[in-house]
């Protein structure tokens, strides 16, 4: 399933550059059906986009690596994904030989039957067991907000950095909802500056981007990479029109400078 849009207002801030948002994007190639051909065009778009990396399915890992070689886009993946059910050895063992396929990035998905149990000692240690079993890369983990209340978000946040996440992240794109602007914000303050926040699940227009970085978002799961970084180009040209127009307008006449 796919969660809807994110509804904000136009984004009025300053602009950043289309390479720093770019930067900020895990590229998702995650929907069960999609195509060898169709997986193949979604790393070409991360490539010519510069893209953080691409979130693929554990099956095409092998693939994702052997095309980007060479690229800078670095090749993520997802654990547990996207139910989140399945038992610490299991996810260990995905994680191993992800890791071995070449991933550089794991996005793993937490027992969220346990979180809402209260039993958040059990979520920290198989948070840390992925952790150790992905070498010392980045682990984001996802809470899959959509099920939680804001005391389990923030349990489940402590869990996280507690058993040495890089990231928590809002969602899979899977369950009912996704991001919103209240998630965001709440997780960003219940980890401190050493964790990042990724907001996934209905981050499909630059304005939500825009609105959800200056929230505290630090990375973002996307399908629309090409979309969101057009608009920003487009939107920084027209300013950059405007300030040139505007400039030109308050020169004096020639002959009265």
């Amino acid at each position: 399933m796919s969660v809807n849009s994110i509804d904000v207002p136009p984004y009025a801030g300053p602009l950043p550059s289309v390479r720093e948002v770019a930067a900020m994007i895990d590229h998702s190639l995650l929907r069960p059906e999609l195509t060898r051909e169709e997986v193949l065009a979604g790393l070409a778009t991360a490539r010519a986009y510069g893209a953080a990396t691409v979130c693929v399915r554990p099956a095409d890992v092998g693939l994702a690596v052997a095309e980007l070689r060479g690229s800078g886009v670095a090749v993520g993946t997802v654990v547990g994904f996207p139910h989140g059910g399945a038992t610490t050895a299991t996810k260990v063992g995905e994680t191993a030989e992800l890791v071995a396929a070449g991933a550089a990035e794991i996005d793993m998905v937490i027992d969220i039957g346990r979180l809402r149990d209260g039993d958040a000692g059990h979520v920290e240690e198989q948070i840390a067991a992925v952790v150790a079993a992905a070498g010392g890369r980045p682990v984001k983990v996802i809470l899959e907000n959509w099920y939680l209340s804001d005391e389990q978000k923030v349990a489940g946040c402590a869990a996280s950095e507690r058993a040495g996440a890089a990231y928590v992240k809002t969602s899979t794109g899977f369950a009912g909802g996704g991001a919103t602007a209240a998630d965001v914000a709440l997780m960003r303050h219940s980890v401190s500056p050493a964790v990042g926040v990724k907001a996934a699940g209905g981050v499909r227009t630059l304005d939500a981007l825009l609105t959800l970085r200056e929230l505290g978002a630090t990375r973002f799961g996307a399908t629309t990479t090409a979309a969101m970084l057009d608009d920003l180009a487009m939107r920084l040209a027209s300013r950059r029109e405007w300030a040139h127009r505007s400039g030109m307008e308050k020169r004096p006449p020639a002959g009265r400078r």
